[in-house]
């Protein structure tokens, strides 16, 4: 069996693991306040050319969603995301959880407009019961989206003004973002992303880490006692050096890019194998995820040998896959699938 279905299915790379081992008998504080988080938070803010930026290292992709979405809202407000985002749809309701509405709209390819945001709080304010309502008090986005696409900076720009007009916080997850960012032909950088979202988390956990996301406040003090909101949460690390070793490691001699780059290398082979194989694609992005068309009959056949993710159902006789590449791709499972295809 070879496996395509998520790009977190590996435990950690190699040199992480080494430096847990090689640190692991030392003492050193906790919660985050140890000499290898630092070092990290340093290298965070050196790589987002942002030395005011505060960063704070939590432990999954749900939990720090969930914990920032709730610190940045007020009791009455709601986050405006695209219907298919994380928070829509894979989190198990956990922001509706901390006491906060997701205000879906329909997406372009996984992707929010700044027109279609434009749209939505007009149309709230303009309404007469809006004091009934639940008010939009923060955008979210994920780069690279639930679909494998990404944003332009002209598009990031673009709701950030949106953001910026209603004094609303613009927040991205970026549970992937290792793999957006040495995507071919992208133009968005850590450095725009700093410069235009007032919050967003770079993840660990799918690109390299055994676990762990960094989040960014790109505004000093935006939010106050945030640790505390933290822990209330359940998401901070007594042990928090395991964090910041991580994260000091991939952000060391650009390790967080240079493994990111493989899911790509691998992602293009499959596309060249798929359509060399003559297979549909629902939609061919420049990242690590793949859609792909199949017939039932073919979906189930091709399951005895390979691992891949339901996305969703085309129609009575179709569905839509997903395979997805990691940092620890081989091409040898690679090779494997155009023998199996």
């Amino acid at each position: 069996m070879i496996h395509f279905d998520s790009d977190y299915l590996e435990g950690a790379h190699p040199e992480i693991l080494r430096r847990l081992m090689e640190t692991n008998m030392e003492k050193t504080s906790g919660y985050g306040t140890d000499i290898y988080c630092e070092e990290a938070r340093k290298k965070i803010r050196k790589v987002c050319n942002c030395p005011e930026a505060e960063v704070f290292f939590l432990m999954g992709g749900t939990q720090t969603n969930a914990t920032v979405i709730d610190a940045m809202l007020s009791r009455t407000e709601g986050v405006i995301a695209a219907d298919s985002g994380h928070i829509s749809i894979h989190e198990a309701g956990a922001i509706e959880a901390s006491g906060h509405k997701v205000l879906a709209l329909p997406h372009e390819n996984g992707k929010l407009s700044a027109s279609a945001i434009e749209k939505y709080i007009e149309n709230f304010y303009d309404d007469g019961n809006h004091e009934h309502m639940v008010s939009p008090g923060m955008v979210y986005i994920s780069h690279p989206t639930e679909y494998g696409t990404l944003y332009t900076k002209k598009e990031l720009e673009e709701i950030r003004i949106v953001c910026h007009r209603h004094e609303i916080p613009l927040y991205l997850d970026g549970a992937r973002l290792g793999y957006a960012l040495v995507a071919k032909n992208t133009d968005i950088t850590l450095e725009v992303i700093t410069s235009n979202c007032d919050a967003f988390y770079i993840g660990g956990t799918k690109v390299g880490a055994l676990f762990g996301e960094a989040v960014v406040f790109t505004k000093p003090n935006k939010i106050k006692h945030f640790l505390s909101i933290v822990k209330q949460h359940g998401a901070l690390l007594a042990k928090g050096r395991l964090l910041g070793i991580q994260f000091d490691t991939l952000f060391d001699n650009n390790l967080y890019f240079e493994i990111s780059k493989n899911a790509i290398e691998m992602a293009d082979k499959l596309k060249k194998i798929f359509e060399e194989k003559g297979y549909k694609f629902f939609l061919k992005t420049p990242t690590n995820q793949q859609f792909i068309i199949l017939e039932n009959e073919k979906m189930k056949q091709l399951s005895e040998k390979v691992t891949f993710s339901f996305w969703e159902t085309l129609d009575e006789n179709h569905t839509v896959v997903r395979f997805a590449t990691s940092w620890a791709t081989n091409e040898e499972d690679v090779e494997k699938l155009r023998q199996i295809l």
